[in-house]
């Protein structure tokens, strides 16, 4: 039998986010919410908020923008991002956030797969933006800047304050009500997400699965306008928009927003604004488990540190916890879940290496390789159901019956579960690597490394390093280039052309062939115990470029 939730049930009023955040009935608080960490002075509150967002949806609106039309976001993090996605998704239009690290060429697929009607560039990227947007068929004149400030003309784009309506043309506008019906279908973000398999796919989150997904975290945590954030996540992001910019808004909480992570100013940012409450991913856990006492780690401020996006390791999570002092917990989710299913519940203790119990309202069904069930206490992957898990994949009926079908979420992580409902991620049955809490797709990198000449093929796998993981890649050489080209020259050639995280760290090794099946479809059973092998050969990591040495 499925396994339910043991938390009571929640009762939520679905509809349009902004009504759920800001009431038509409530005024909206003048406490400054979302501050530039770096400068403080800088911040919005919810009363500042609320008129930029009816500007720019009146503005998208004026512009011909309708339901199930795009935007695409292509900026750093910086306080006015909560603006772009509440003012896109309160017209009913989907919002789309592209990672300020991707290339032209990664950058022209998120175009291309979302097809946004109007897309907003930080001044920045305008030198990766303009080429990948005249390769997806963008017009120029759709584009905007989008920063924290207001913005003089960038190669002939304007601010995007120029499509806003002005204060007096919104004085008396209200974002349209959803039903709960409408609320259900119509999508509110499309994050990207590899799945279980293949490239990156749009997640297509509904408001409804937002505002179930928030409640539902809520009900674990049990927020209070006490308490102090400090944001580094990406807000294109599920996990950054969950905590910074939902969470925060419906809950009042103050948020101090990093443009960019940097650990030294991270910690001295945790000390000077008396941080409450950190949410992070495994690879900074490993970052402050590196430093020492004395050098400016205090977290005296910090109750709770929350780690996601990926899991963290027992003897890790255990070390940590007795240096700091310091509750430590871990939750679980992905894109398609809009962020979250399960997280330790404030009253409870966490048990170590836990990623907490299921959230209410929701389902897990632990299966075998046959799609059997196995009994509690036995591993298998999780299937998930629940209102927060989204409608599928954007355009993409094919993956999203493969993934979504049967009215199961088909998760590709490996978990157990105890007879008190606590859960813990074992493994990964699906391909994706997951580098710094973001997702490397090996098809994607395949794609890009045989479009080099002197590659004949190419197969990528996770390569399980003490700092986390890495993509790994086994190339067969094209015979012309046999005995000329090295693997450093491999990693040369395709750090240009991917985000950093990308970057093929777990190192390149020449094989005769890649494994394969008679249908052609890589054998990644074969790739991970080579990569198992490799890893018990190495000698020594942590060379000067970061990459492996064998």
């Amino acid at each position: 039998m499925p396994i339910k939730s043991h938390r009571p049930n929640l009762t939520v009023k679905e509809g349009n986010i902004l009504d759920w955040i800001f009431p038509i009935d409530s005024e909206p608080s003048d406490k400054p919410l979302w501050l530039d960490a770096g400068n403080s002075s800088l911040s919005l509150s919810p009363k500042q908020l609320v008129p930029w967002v009816k500007r720019l949806g009146f503005g998208l609106q004026r512009l011909g923008l309708k339901p199930g039309d795009t935007l695409l976001v292509f900026t750093p993090n910086h306080i006015f991002v909560p603006v772009a996605y509440l003012g896109t998704v309160c017209v009913g239009v989907a919002f789309s956030g592209a990672s300020p690290a991707f290339t032209v060429n990664e950058l022209v697929y998120q175009i291309k797969t979302v097809a946004p009607k109007v897309f907003l560039v930080h001044p920045a990227l305008v030198g990766t933006a303009l080429p990948a947007a005249a390769q997806a068929g963008v017009p120029k004149d759709h584009i905007y800047l989008i920063s924290d400030q207001e913005n003089a003309p960038v190669q002939g784009l304007k601010d995007w304050r120029s499509i806003m309506g002005t204060s007096e043309e919104v004085k008396n506008w209200r974002w349209p009500a959803l039903t709960k019906e409408e609320s259900r279908k119509q999508v509110a973000i499309v994050n990207f997400s590899s799945g279980t398999t293949g490239l990156p796919k749009g997640v297509s989150v509904t408001h409804s699965n937002i505002i179930w997904n928030v409640e539902q975290i809520a009900s674990i945590f049990g927020f209070a306008p006490t308490e102090r954030w400090l944001n580094f996540l990406p807000l294109y992001h599920a996990y950054g928009q969950a905590f910074a910019v939902l969470i925060a808004a419906r809950y009042d909480i103050s948020v101090y927003v990093m443009k960019a992570f940097q650990l030294d100013e991270y910690l001295r940012l945790i000390r000077h604004h008396r941080i409450t409450r950190l949410h992070i991913v495994p690879p900074v856990m490993v970052m402050l488990s590196k430093r020492p006492k004395e050098a400016g780690c205090d977290l005296s401020s910090v109750r709770e540190i929350l780690c996601g996006a990926a899991p963290l390791s027992r003897d890790l999570h255990r070390e940590m916890e007795l240096r700091f002092g310091v509750r430590i917990t871990q939750a679980w989710g992905m894109s398609e879940t809009m962020c979250g299913v399960s997280a330790v519940p404030t009253e409870l203790a966490p048990p170590i290496g836990s990623v907490g119990v299921i959230f209410p309202q929701s389902e897990v069904m632990i299966v075998d390789d046959e799609g059997k069930e196995v009994p509690v206490g036995e591993r298998g992957e999780l299937y998930v159901r629940g209102p927060q898990v989204a409608a599928g994949y954007w355009k993409n009926p094919e993956a999203t019956e493969a993934t979504f079908g049967g009215g199961w979420l088909k998760t590709g992580d490996v978990g157990v579960i105890n007879e008190d409902g606590f859960m813990w991620i074992v493994d990964r049955k699906k391909e994706l690597i997951k580098v710094n809490g973001l997702q490397v797709s090996p098809a994607e990198l395949e794609m890009t490394l045989i479009e080099n000449p002197d590659i004949e093929d190419a197969a990528v796998v996770r390569f399980d390093l003490p700092t986390g993981e890495v993509p790994r890649a086994y190339i067969k050489v094209a015979s012309a280039a046999v005995g000329r080209l090295k693997p450093s020259d491999v990693q040369d050639w395709i750090e240009p052309r991917v985000a950093k995280h990308k970057w093929l760290k777990g190192g390149v090794v020449f094989v005769p062939e890649i494994p394969k099946l008679m249908s052609g479809k890589i054998q990644r059973k074969v790739l991970r115990e080579w990569s198992a092998r490799d890893l018990q050969a190495i000698e020594g990591t942590g060379m000067g470029d970061g990459r492996v040495k064998l």
